[in-house]
């Protein structure tokens, strides 16, 4: 038994209809349609609630289908380390942001004849590769990330 037809069948069980359910669960009338249509899947919190609900394991409601199975397992990868993701996006943008200023900051001396240095008292090589070494390292570090918890 597919999870749509299971869903319906606990929501007669218990005399309720889509709207009852919906309202139970926080959700609209048309996501339960197309859940029990087979035409969407809900989300792991949702299908938590449900198991709730109707006082049966996740297990049940899981078991018998793979395409869901498939997408609780994606979504579980997706949501494994979010913390780092942001922190990885967080080195890559701090990288974008330093070379747009270095940039903005060279145009001026040479356009509008200032005199702004860039972060005196550090090696110049220190300071010209700092912004592409946050940009490499906030993208690979993303990039893994991702390779590891959503493939």
């Amino acid at each position: 038994m597919i999870f749509g037809e299971r869903l319906k069948i606990e929501r007669e069980k218990r005399g309720w209809s889509q709207t009852d359910l919906a309202e139970k669960i926080h959700v609209s009338r048309q996501s339960v349609s197309k859940w029990e249509t087979g035409k969407n899947y809900p989300s792991i919190e949702v299908i938590i609630d449900l198991s709730d609900l109707f006082s049966i394991t996740i297990d049940e409601l899981l078991r018998s289908d793979e395409e869901l199975k498939e997408k609780v397992i994606q979504d579980s990868k997706q949501l494994a380390h979010p913390k780092w993701k942001v922190f990885f996006d967080s080195v890559f943008l701090l990288g974008v942001f330093l070379l747009v200023l270095k940039i903005v900051i060279i145009a001026l001396n040479y356009f509008a004849s200032t005199n702004i240095l860039i972060l005196e008292g550090i090696p110049k090589a220190i300071a010209n590769f700092l912004p592409l070494a946050l940009m490499v390292i906030g993208g690979v570090g993303s990039d893994q990330l991702k390779k590891r918890h959503v493939d």
